[in-house]
């Protein structure tokens, strides 16, 4: 939430996240954070902040403010997560997670670049196989417990509902300047935004190989088959194209009703 409470954002991981933290900084303070965004202790109210916690309950609670969120297609977003947090380098230098991808190597037979990330390598193949251990993850917890990164997003969206919030708006990573304009239109500002002339705050980018194939030649029958049993929900409740992983946009329109209702039991 905004310092200024003028708005209030519920993060969904590998959803254009660090835009649109830097543009709500910018919208209270005339400047943007120097740094990434997930990294700010203070002019900003976070959950995980506790001095933040009770002004966010009550704000949220009573919907004083206009609440929002942003999803992505579900294909490329699990693309995305396993090039950036498996194959990349994070920004501390170090592999995600410490042991993870040593795990990953070990027990599912991932390749992941060599020590860098730099080095040639099947990517359909390994991908697929991470497909594997993600739903190992969700399904089981095993290795380990699922990510945030990779698990569903109608799980994120909904803590938000479950503990009395409202959304006013979600919109699509992949039309951000027309939803991320509706929200701004929506609220007053202390500093106002062009969008057109905004940066994209993309921590992971750089940080992982680049992604050599079109989205839909990493999923054959199988793996699709795994993307529907981890993330049906996020399908049908944001409208993703579950049939053809090569169309990124959504087929339909958000019904916020339905989400609030699904998502709120």
């Amino acid at each position: 939430m905004t310092e200024s409470e003028s708005v209030v954002y519920r993060v969904v991981p590998k959803c254009a996240c660090s835009t649109i933290g830097q543009i709500m900084f910018y919208s209270d303070h005339g400047e943007f954070f120097d740094g990434d965004i997930h990294d700010s202790k203070d002019r900003m109210h976070k959950w995980a902040q506790e001095h933040s916690q009770p002004l966010l309950e009550s704000n949220i609670q009573a919907h004083k403010s206009y609440a929002f969120t942003c999803v992505r297609n579900p294909y490329t977003r699990v693309l995305s997560s396993f090039f950036d947090k498996v194959c990349g380098i994070q920004r501390n230098g170090k592999r995600y997670r410490g042991n993870l991808v040593p795990q990953l190597i070990q027990k599912y037979g991932i390749e992941v670049g060599g020590v860098d990330g730099k080095q040639e390598f099947d990517q359909i193949a390994s991908f697929r196989r991470f497909l594997l251990f993600v739903r190992d993850t969700i399904r089981w917890r095993r290795p380990m417990d699922p990510d945030i990164h990779w698990s569903a997003m109608s799980g994120h969206v909904s803590t938000f509902i479950a503990n009395g919030g409202r959304y006013d708006k979600i919109f699509y990573t992949e039309n951000f300047n027309e939803g991320m304009q509706e929200v701004l239109d929506s609220i007053e500002t202390k500093h106002s935004v062009d969008l057109a002339n905004i940066p994209r705050f993309n921590e992971s980018e750089g940080h992982g190989p680049k992604r050599l194939h079109p989205v839909e030649d990493y999923f054959d029958d199988l793996s699709k088959h795994l993307v529907w049993e981890i993330y049906k929900r996020d399908f049908q409740l944001f409208k993703y194209d579950f049939e053809n992983p090569g169309n990124k946009f959504a087929t339909g329109e958000i019904d916020l009703d339905e989400v609030h209702a699904k998502l709120g039991d």
